[in-house]
């Protein structure tokens, strides 16, 4: 089978990723799980698809670095996320399988809250998560859904560009780090000079990368961006570690006057059929949430969540209980992807 045949197999049958290594047969991962596939596994034959997927300027490039991701395009037009990566003298690739269609709000099953937070006129939202737990596809749909209600200049940073968008009300241009701009933090020092009104940050990886996503926000833009972190307080630590400590004040005197939100989600097995659903943490920017980041009582900011549903707010935990109950999921996979076994237990009165 050639690699396009892989993909269309592996889309078929409802997969997220496709692995490609050598003296193994192609793997797939579909609802979080890795199954090997009855095709050959021969080392020979992997390098060649592997490298199929490249041109020659992607070649040159591999040549000279470790890694190299990018956007690979089927002849009819599916996109697909590719790492491809050394690993003990030979290539090896991770392949992910996006979506040609850009959900709602509505086909993601995302609170009204959600929703509310894509209208914000500036500020700094963030979607965080584990890798693979469809971050990026929350934020396509809070892009498309400004995208089609507003009439603004959205401008996202990707590496690589996932989801398609095409203009709407807005206009949208998407820029691809490695292949219009060097690097995220590049890219976002240019930004604030092409008049953009939403800036997307694909990840904010590193110290000059979050300075100036918040730099950004405080100028009056609204900006989205991603970290790997599970749960609102820690992604407000995790943001405040980056900085050197005589830096640390100020950067919490800024997440203070410019944070919206903070969504966290996990993708979870459902019970009584096949795939999975996000279950969600949201932390939302008031007064109370503010005033706790500006005074360094981050451990407080789960207190406060657990007592702010009418603002939208609720725990990771609090929504895998809401989950159970509602027969979606079952008791041992709440437990298993909770963060605090016993405060998850206090939903069913267990110890």
């Amino acid at each position: 089978m050639n690699i396009e045949e892989l993909i269309h197999y592996g889309r078929k049958n409802r997969c997220s990723d496709l692995h490609l290594s050598s003296g193994l047969p192609p793997v797939y991962r579909r609802d979080g799980k890795l199954y090997r596939s009855e095709f050959d596994g021969d080392p020979q034959i992997n390098n060649q698809l592997i490298l199929s997927l490249l041109n020659s300027r992607q070649k040159d490039k591999l040549d000279l670095d470790q890694d190299l991701d990018f956007c690979y395009v089927t002849a009819d037009g599916l996109r697909q996320r590719v790492n491809v990566y050394r690993e003990q003298g030979t290539l090896a690739a991770a392949i992910r399988f996006l979506n040609d269609a850009i959900p709602s709000f509505e086909d993601l099953n995302l609170p009204p809250i959600i929703k509310k937070l894509a209208n914000e006129p500036r500020g700094l939202i963030l979607v965080t998560g584990p890798t693979g737990s469809g971050k990026s596809t929350t934020l396509a749909a809070m892009i498309d859904f400004i995208n089609s209600n507003k009439a603004l200049h959205i401008l996202t940073i990707e590496d690589p560009v996932e989801y398609k968008h095409n203009h709407k009300r807005s206009i949208i241009h998407q820029r691809e780090v490695g292949e219009d701009v060097d690097s995220f933090a590049g890219a976002l020092r240019s930004a604030l000079r092409e008049d953009p009104d939403v800036i997307l940050v694909g990840e904010m990886r590193d110290y000059e990368t979050i300075a100036a996503a918040v730099t950004a926000a405080e100028t009056g833009h609204l900006v989205l961006s991603t970290l790997h972190t599970i749960g609102a307080a820690n992604t407000i630590d995790r943001i405040i570690d980056v900085f050197p400590p005589h830096g640390q004040q100020q950067i919490r005197t800024q997440l203070a006057s410019t944070l919206k939100g903070v969504i966290t989600q996990q993708l979870v097995p459902l019970t009584n059929s096949d795939g999975r659903m996000a279950a969600l943490e949201v932390m939302t920017g008031t007064d109370a949430v503010l005033n706790l980041i500006r005074e360094s009582k981050t451990h407080q900011l789960t207190s406060v969540m657990q007592t702010s549903g009418r603002d939208g707010m609720n725990t990771l935990n609090a929504h895998l209980a809401q989950l159970v109950k509602s027969q979606k999921i079952d008791y041992e996979t709440g437990l298993s992807w909770s963060t605090n076994a016993e405060d998850f237990n206090q939903y069913f009165g267990r110890v």
